[in-house]
């Protein structure tokens, strides 16, 4: 059953870095909704990916939004150099800075939507104050740092709640979930009530020719 009401956030961390460009305009042409960039800086998480300049040099190639996930800490001072490259929505975790809320109050001000990023063992009790300030959930259903992980079902829980309180809220909130979602996992990630899905490996499998086919099987579709 298609979904149309779910975004499809490619994520461009599995796709060929070598033709980044080329990468971002095929998935956009490929029915694409945001454009998923994950920020890693190998300190807060195992990895090293991209930085500002590289979102400046991709923005031109989308007029999608761009959804910028920071795995970095500290993370405050890096929010302008990300919003003045092109992102429209900055996502970052709790634990990266010990000013959460403080980090939200800057991401708006930039003029930008704010999400707050939950890892596996990461609480629903770091919401508790910030979820009437943000526009995004974004659950992690794998430890980050890398692509190609496998889901982890006990985040399938923590979706559903987190699904009941946004529609407690009644705020416009993203539900995202980043991490293992295939043609397996996504309608259950959906059913639990997440409305938008970041995939790698998943979008990015057999080429170009096959982007919008990959795209619409995660929708169900």
């Amino acid at each position: 059953m298609a979904h149309p009401a779910v975004r499809i956030a490619p994520s461009i961390l599995s796709a060929d870095f070598a033709k980044l460009g080329e990468e971002v305009r095929a998935i956009d042409q490929a029915g694409a909704d945001w454009i998923h960039v994950d920020v890693m800086d190998g300190h807060f998480v195992p990895n090293i990916t991209i930085g500002p300049a590289v979102v400046k040099a991709l923005r031109p190639h989308s007029d999608k939004p761009f959804d910028v996930h920071l795995m970095i800490s500290p993370v405050d001072q890096y929010l302008e150099a990300f919003a003045e490259a092109g992102a429209d929505i900055i996502s970052f975790h709790p634990e990266a800075g010990a000013h959460p809320h403080r980090t939200v109050q800057s991401i708006k001000a930039l003029g930008k939507k704010a999400g707050i990023v939950l890892n596996p063992a990461t609480p629903l009790s770091s919401l508790d104050y910030l979820l009437n300030d943000i526009d995004l959930v974004l659950v992690m259903s794998v430890n980050p740092g890398f692509g190609g992980q496998s889901f982890i079902e006990s985040q399938l829980d923590k979706i559903a709640e987190i699904r009941r309180r946004i529609d407690e809220s009644g705020r416009d909130i993203r539900l995202e979930v980043d991490g293992g979602i295939d043609a397996g996992t996504a309608p259950r990630a959906i059913a639990a009530g997440a409305d938008v899905l970041v995939a790698g490996t998943a979008t990015f499998r057999g080429g170009p020719d096959k982007y919008a086919e990959n795209i619409a099987g995660l929708r169900g579709e």
